[in-house]
């Protein structure tokens, strides 16, 4: 972290002649250290923020889908006693449980179509396969 040079201090260029290079460069390697707790609070703050409001929202999304399962076991109801007036009552059920039947079909269809298509992380593999060679570890050998 840059500091502001108290009155009467040395300039950074007067300071940089005068003192050690180990110094300032132990100076850097601090203000760096610094800079990346500092970076890394801020993120688990924001994140710690972010995920309330998720919980908050998972929640009012579970009750709600809670809800709406209750509507389609009462609309359910309805369609069967509604249905038993013209066909009888075995019968309606019957159809009402292959129309859930037929709806159940199509989504494990679609959703199977989707989760092939899963490809993971391509463009992750490809970057961390392109890091350049300065930044790999080596032992001390020339290749």
């Amino acid at each position: 972290m840059t500091h502001p040079a108290p009155p009467g201090a040395p300039g950074p260029e007067e300071r940089a002649a005068t003192t050690p290079l180990g110094e300032l460069l132990s100076e850097v390697s601090s203000d760096l250290s610094t800079l990346f707790r500092q970076e890394v609070a801020l993120a688990k703050a924001e994140l710690t923020e972010s995920a309330k409001k998720a919980g908050k929202a998972g929640g009012m999304f579970g009750g709600a889908g809670l809800t709406a399962l209750f509507a389609l076991l009462f609309l359910s109801i309805a369609a069967w006693w509604g249905l038993g007036y013209l066909v009888g009552n075995a019968w309606s059920a019957l159809i009402v449980a292959a129309v859930y039947a037929i709806v159940a079909a199509v989504l494990a269809v679609r959703g199977r179509k989707e989760i092939k298509e899963i490809q993971g992380a391509p463009q992750t593999v490809e970057t961390v396969k392109e890091v350049p060679e300065a930044l790999k570890p080596t032992t001390g050998r020339k290749p």
